[in-house]
């Protein structure tokens, strides 16, 4: 997610179109784009507030990256130029020792000419930006990061389901995870309602897959399930009013709403994510959206961790697996940013 540092504008004529232009480059086992996979090396830079990101987050903590992969997090707004380390001491990041991720990508290019998006990885030693390539990002953590997963990681793209996963994720990214900001960055009345018929034709469609199966492919969790929660935990407390999706509630959708609860109190999924920052990123930083800035106090959020009886469908989060013990502290979601 980035902001556009010429205009300060989301909003564009017609309809909303993603740069998805990234930073090819590749952290493999054999170090093949002459990044090797490292323990140690290099530093995710992420920020709660982004469903993007909030990904990498989401499986960096399934797949237990924490002691070989360091975490460095931006704050929920931002400027023109760049995500900053406003949360670390002095505004700078501890370990890259700069106070933009802008730093770092200039580093690698000095005229770089897209937007500063997050999540991206670093490389430590040279403190230049490898790639921000973040659909790519989660799924090499899952294939290229194997030796150093945690015992009884999940199998996240197994490759017996690779294909049923790539278009499940292809569907969702189109009509939802950009679907909603093709609905709240719309230029006109035609390019919003359109954007608003296939979002919530989607939203159908995935209720009617997910009415009589616990996880997207297959009996598990997959990267399929990570992709969509990000954008159903964001749904309610931002995207149903300020991004204008407001045919119905999260909370009004009954298969969905038990399915993105039994999630979020699956561990890696709830105890990465932070209502308060969702809320204050897309409030405050989109003013051309929300002129005043004023950041909504709801919605109520003690909802998310009510019985959401999905176990009755079968499956199991893990298969054989195990759950990721709980976060390190200092990457534990401040109790008053989560529900009681």
């Amino acid at each position: 997610m980035t902001k556009s540092a010429e205009s300060g504008s989301y909003v564009e004529p017609g309809e909303f179109k993603r740069d998805t232009n990234y930073i090819t480059t590749r952290i493999t086992a054999d170090g093949r784009d002459g990044y090797p996979v490292e323990p140690g090396r290099y530093r995710l830079i992420a920020a709660r507030a982004c469903p993007w990101a909030n990904r990498t987050l989401i499986v960096r903590r399934l797949l237990g990256l924490e002691d070989v992969l360091s975490l460095g997090l931006c704050g929920p707004t931002h400027d023109k130029l760049s995500w900053t380390f406003d949360l670390d001491p002095g505004g700078v990041d501890p370990v890259l020792g700069v106070p933009r991720l802008r730093d770092a990508y200039l580093a690698r290019f000095p005229d770089y000419p897209r937007g500063i998006t997050v999540p991206a990885v670093v490389d430590v030693p040279t403190g230049q930006v490898v790639t921000n390539d973040y659909p790519q990002l989660t799924l090499d953590f899952s294939t290229e990061w194997t030796e150093f997963h945690r015992p009884g990681a999940p199998q996240l793209y197994p490759e017996a389901l690779r294909a049923e996963i790539d278009e499940v994720n292809q569907a969702v990214f189109r009509d939802v995870n950009n679907g909603v900001y093709r609905c709240g960055f719309a230029g006109s009345q035609d390019a919003y309602e359109a954007a608003y018929d296939r979002l919530f034709a989607r939203l159908d469609w995935l209720s009617e897959r997910l009415a009589t199966q616990r996880y997207l492919v297959g009996d598990t969790i997959t990267e399929a399930d990570v992709r969509l929660f990000t954008t159903l935990a964001r749904f309610d407390p931002v995207y149903h009013g300020h991004f204008k999706c407001n045919r119905s509630k999260l909370s009004e959708l009954p298969v969905l709403w038990a399915y993105a609860r039994d999630l979020y109190q699956t561990p890696g999924f709830g105890d990465t994510t932070d209502f308060a920052q969702i809320k204050e990123h897309y409030y405050v930083v989109h003013r051309d959206i929300n002129p005043t800035g004023i950041v909504p106090k709801g919605p109520d959020l003690a909802n998310w961790l009510t019985p959401h009886g999905r176990e009755a469908l079968g499956g199991s989060p893990f298969g054989d697996g195990t759950p990721p013990p709980p976060p390190p502290l200092a990457e534990r979601v401040p109790a008053l940013h989560q529900p009681d």
